[in-house]
């Protein structure tokens, strides 16, 4: 793959990149509708095709948080057609690197020395890279290291960046008014903390180490010594990443098992630390050859407050969905309804998120859940599919909810979408055990 010598930081060099792009897909949009005026029973898989691969090619050269959305986007496997999840998913592992001389001014700019002054052995060429950072292997002392280089710029374009990606997320979700800036600063903050590589050292170092009680999970050691604010040195892990392993001919035993494990381990999180790794997708996960989990890459932790926690978890009861005066109450706790909501709006979202968390929350409910059963994902499927058609939802505010849903929501879908690849089924209550611990 080729390398990159150089990142657009500019503001404008960013934008202009973004409109280079824009003009490709209208390109894309008037080739389809010259081909269906001959047939007009064209339907957009083409199109669809050609635009996710036209966005994805601009974004990454970008890298950054402009192609972290399309790196979070790829888990919305229901809210994107294929081709886009398809095409996104690549940004969690296969984008340009960076070139070896750009590494090696890097290093010297935030550790003080080449990365051959520090290290026994150094592979100049990277092993992965997405979009905030890479990873190179490396040996010191008789041990394996993994170490990942933040991009030149990227911490210093988030909010450009956001607000060049703005447009596309407030018609997407069907944000309106002054109260979408509440998630839009949400996403910025996450997305500065995720660029403070001393601050994920730290997280990382408090998370595995309050998780090693689980079993079947590992986790890497860092090394302090070896990093700073744009590199974070950590053990090399041998494994299989969980999207591949999930490929494979794997027994009902062990699907059950590391499924069992993934669950425990997020829960514990949640439940016993009141925080958790809010970025599951398949490439922060490996599989070991002795068949355990490995957790990766700390760098998005979600910190859940009280505020949020409380009803949040109120309403994951099937008991306080179907009681309609502790369901009204926990509605308005977290966001969803307001003060200034119509009798028609109060009706309407009721019944909407009702019918939204009967499903969602339905894991929770049960002694025993079986991810990997089709009937729950067909129902997801079927009401995606059903809103997205709801002419009525269009037309109403879609700022609803706490800003804290949006990387619980994106935990739980991830959690959810990573335990039906691996068609487990889960003990719900397993991970009480290890809170008294």
């Amino acid at each position: 793959m080729k390398t990159l010598d150089k990142i657009p930081t500019g503001k404008i060099e960013r934008a202009s990149k973004l409109v280079t792009t824009g003009a490709k897909i209208g390109g894309n949009y008037l080739k389809y509708y010259g081909k269906r005026l001959v047939n007009p029973e064209l339907n957009k898989d083409q199109l669809n095709e050609d635009n996710a691969g036209d966005i994805y090619d601009g974004l990454k050269t970008l890298k950054g948080s402009a192609l972290k959305v399309a790196q979070m986007l790829s888990m919305e496997k229901n809210l994107l057609p294929r081709a886009y999840v398809e095409k996104f998913s690549l940004s969690q592992f296969s984008v340009p690197p960076l070139s070896a001389p750009l590494v090696r001014k890097t290093f010297k700019k935030y550790l003080g020395k080449y990365p051959e002054d520090l290290f026994d052995t150094f592979e100049s060429d990277s092993i992965n890279a997405a979009s905030i950072g890479q990873v190179h292997k490396a040996t010191k002392d008789g041990k394996e290291l993994a170490v990942k280089i933040q991009y030149p710029g990227v911490a210093e374009s988030i909010s450009s960046d956001l607000a060049l990606v703005k447009p596309i997320a407030i018609r997407m979700f069907n944000l309106k008014g002054k109260d979408s800036d509440k998630y839009f600063k949400e996403i910025e903050n996450k997305l500065v903390e995720e660029t403070n590589y001393i601050l994920e050292l730290k997280q990382s170092v408090e998370i595995t180490e309050s998780c090693s009680i689980i079993p079947n999970l590992d986790f890497p050691k860092y090394y302090e010594q070896l990093s700073s604010e744009r590199i974070i040195t950590m053990d090399w892990m041998h494994g299989q990443h969980l999207s591949e392993f999930a490929k494979t001919d794997f027994s009902q035993e062990l699907g059950n098992q590391l499924g069992q494990t993934l669950w425990d381990f997020y829960m514990f999180q949640i439940h016993g630390l009141r925080k958790v790794h809010a970025d599951p997708h398949p490439g922060n996960f490996l599989v070991s050859e002795e068949e355990t989990l490995i957790a990766i890459d700390f760098g998005c932790i979600k910190a859940v407050p009280d505020e949020f926690y409380v009803p949040y978890f109120e309403l994951a009861k099937k008991e306080s969905i179907e009681n309609d005066t502790i369901f009204t109450e926990k509605m308005y706790e977290l966001e969803i309804l307001t003060s200034t909501d119509s009798p028609e709006e109060l009706q309407f979202f009721k019944a909407l998120f009702k019918e939204m968390l009967t499903l969602f929350t339905s894991p929770f409910n049960e002694a025993q859940f079986d991810f990997g059963a089709n009937d729950f994902w067909t129902k997801i499927a079927d009401l995606s599919e059903r809103y997205a058609k709801d002419s009525q939802i269009r037309k109403m505010n879609g700022n609803r909810g706490s800003k804290h849903f949006l990387y619980m929501n994106r935990t739980f879908f991830g959690l959810y979408n990573l335990l039906h690849d691996l068609k487990a089924q889960v003990e719900v209550n397993d991970y009480k055990k290890y809170l008294s611990l």
